[in-house]
């Protein structure tokens, strides 16, 4: 599946995940101290050692708020920042996974690798941006000004926003 680069204010981005974080966190926390609470009052004993049966109801509430977060408000408008940001991360990581590949591909200038490559630069740095982490993005500079330089003199386009999977089947046919 494809992956297109959104355009994002980073500050909403962090405001809207921060308020999201804790309305799943809330949810969690309000399950699991449900059925902890239901499962001492329906089979614990009075004074007794009830640890099992409030992990039981944690153990449930965690169960329970994933499979309400990924089949219920994962869908949601106000859950779109979260997922955008998971994706993102997803797709960065399909790359990272064949990186070795890419690397060979990108010296031997294969357009598949080339392109992977500058999806990556131009991925890591919404990341970055949107996490406020300017020191870790600060240090690839060098690095993604070279590439773009490299796919200019080539003649290959340097503006692009989306992941096509077809470019990760290609790279990973690179010997290494």
């Amino acid at each position: 599946m494809s992956f297109t680069l959104q355009p994002m204010n980073p500050e909403a981005y962090r405001r809207d995940t921060r308020r999201i974080t804790l309305i799943i966190i809330s949810v969690f926390v309000l399950l699991a101290m449900l059925f902890s609470t239901l499962a001492v009052q329906l089979f614990g004993q009075p004074g007794g050692d009830n640890f099992r049966l409030n992990l039981g109801g944690v153990l449930l509430g965690v169960l329970l708020t994933i499979t309400l977060v990924r089949f219920k408000l994962w869908a949601l408008p106000w859950m779109a920042p979260a997922v955008y940001g998971w994706r993102l991360k997803r797709s960065l990581m399909s790359i990272t996974n064949v990186m070795h590949h890419v690397t060979a591909g990108v010296a031997a200038e294969n357009p598949a690798a080339l392109r992977l490559q500058r999806f990556y630069h131009l991925g890591v740095t919404q990341m970055h941006q949107l996490d406020g982490n300017s020191s870790a993005l600060s240090q690839m500079v060098h690095e993604i000004d070279q590439h773009k330089a490299r796919l200019e003199t080539l003649g290959i386009p340097t503006e692009f926003d989306t992941l096509e999977p077809e470019w990760l089947a290609q790279v990973r046919q690179i010997p290494v």
